[in-house]
């Protein structure tokens, strides 16, 4: 090195500030000799000062076969030689004109081997030339070895979600998608280049911009919201806390739209706070239409329990229980109520003369007649073979009697026509009364059928009310 008065009275200073530097810190002159090994450089490598200024052996500290440290390069001013040693772990100081800093791994250091982020610059001398140069160290093995340990996880979380047969997707804090698994592109339709990496998640379910579940997560957002966008579909998750879970029908899903049920829950970082959501998604449509079919299937079969099936009227049982909750009604709150019973006039002739099927159409005829001239209060039942009932709850005695006379006419005007092209008619003779105090079901239904009896023996077809 030049030994003028500048440069030895500022190597005692470089000395000192070298010694104290606590990143271990070494610098070489232009013969690439060390020249400054400072305490944490012997502290890593387990190589004393004494035993290394003044030698150009300063390589084996960091690697187990003779190679150019970055401050080799940088005194013999080969950039190439930079790139070809450091590649894409190198670039120029953000700090030092001249200078470079990279990351790379040092297998010499330690029993396998550290990172280190390290920078070098370059020595001049009071004229600006070039006489050596200066490398620091810093090890970030612990920092390396998590990104390399996050990656992993990454990779593996990858390879979790996307051999999954179910739906999933993960979205980042910032709402774009990082995970769409092959079930999700095959329920959704949409392939994953088409929204990895973009916050169009939405387009996949619906026709315009609005959150999915996940981004509600990820937003933080409360059962209010949920609510205001999934109504009372949604509830909260017993098992994932933070999570919600829903039922939904989405119409372009399929041929004919599918239903689904998701779940979106919090992901959190080491400190517990959410970097993003996990949203995953089940076909739910034949469970759906399994339990649509048993609810008809439900449905049909209290019909059929509650229903007469020649006329599709009500059954006497359903009558039966109607009659006791309407005089219930009737005498709690003093409320007028009518019940009409009604017979089929010669109804065995015309199923000696005709046969049963005809006498079956007669009956439904009559139940048809029955129903067009009701209120949507009232209620008609098939009482036994060729008897019905009517109730008419809030209704007069006098109105009772008008109804009853419209069904009598309108059936007694019906033609039934036979197979061999003749036809003939039929009629009807109706009893009319009405609730009374101290009425119960019996005394009621058997005033009805007193009054219509009276009917029959008066000649039929006619309506006769009720003697007080």
């Amino acid at each position: 090195m030049p030994s003028d008065k500048n440069d030895q009275t500022a190597s005692p200073v470089l000395d000192a500030i070298v010694a104290c530097n606590p990143l271990p810190t070494f610098a070489i002159d232009l013969a690439h000799r060390v020249i400054h090994w400072n305490p944490a450089c012997e502290q890593l490598t387990g190589i004393a000062a004494a035993a290394i200024i003044g030698t150009r052996d300063h390589w084996q500290a960091f690697y187990r076969d003779r190679r150019p440290l970055m401050a080799d390069l940088l005194v013999d001013q080969d950039h190439a030689a930079i790139e070809r040693y450091y590649g894409g772990e190198c670039r120029p100081s953000r700090l030092v004109e001249g200078g470079y800093e990279a990351e790379a791994f040092l297998p010499g250091v330690g029993s396998r081997g550290r990172w280190f982020y390290f920078t070098v610059a370059p020595l001049l001398d009071t004229e600006g030339k070039l006489i050596g140069a200066i490398e620091s160290l810093q090890d970030v093995t612990i920092r390396r070895r998590a990104e390399s340990a996050q990656r992993a996880n990454e990779a593996l979380l990858a390879q979790i979600i996307d051999g999954s047969s179910v739906p999933t997707f993960v979205l980042d804090q910032n709402h774009r998608v990082t995970h769409w698994n092959r079930a999700c592109e095959v329920l959704t339709g949409m392939s994953a280049t088409e929204v990895l990496g973009t916050d169009q998640q939405w387009k996949a379910f619906y026709a315009s911009p609005r959150p999915v579940m996940a981004d509600l997560i990820i937003d933080g957002a409360q059962e209010s919201m949920a609510q205001l966008y999934y109504d009372d579909k949604y509830r909260t998750s017993a098992l994932i806390e933070g999570a919600f879970e829903a039922e939904d029908f989405f119409p372009a899903f399929g041929e004919s739209g599918r239903w689904v049920y998701f779940t979106a829950a919090p992901l959190r970082d080491q400190h517990g706070e959410t970097i993003g959501a996990i949203e995953t998604l089940q076909d739910i449509t034949e469970a759906k239409r399994s339990e649509e079919m048993l609810r008809e299937s439900e449905r049909q079969y209290r019909h059929l329990s509650q229903t007469d099936s020649l006329t599709g009227l009500y059954n006497s049982r359903q009558f039966f229980e109607r009659t006791r909750r309407e005089i219930e009604r009737a005498t709690r709150y003093r409320r007028p109520l009518a019940l009409l019973a009604m017979d089929a006039d010669d109804f065995k002739r015309i199923n000696d003369t005709h046969g049963h099927l005809e006498g079956d159409r007669v009956l439904q005829k009559l139940a048809s007649a029955i129903r067009d001239c009701l209120r949507r209060t009232d209620s008609a039942y098939r009482y036994g073979g060729e008897e019905f009932m009517v109730l008419m709850p809030e209704s007069s005695i006098e109105a009772a009697a008008l109804v009853a006379e419209r069904i009598r006419s309108s059936f007694a005007d019906m033609q039934h026509e036979l197979p061999d092209g003749a036809s003939f008619h039929a009629s009807v003779s109706i009893g009319v009364t009405s609730h009374v105090a101290g009425d119960s079901p019996d005394s009621l239904i058997k005033r009805a059928d007193l009054a219509m009896y009276r009917g029959k023996r008066r000649g039929k077809n006619c309506v006769v009310v009720a003697e007080a």
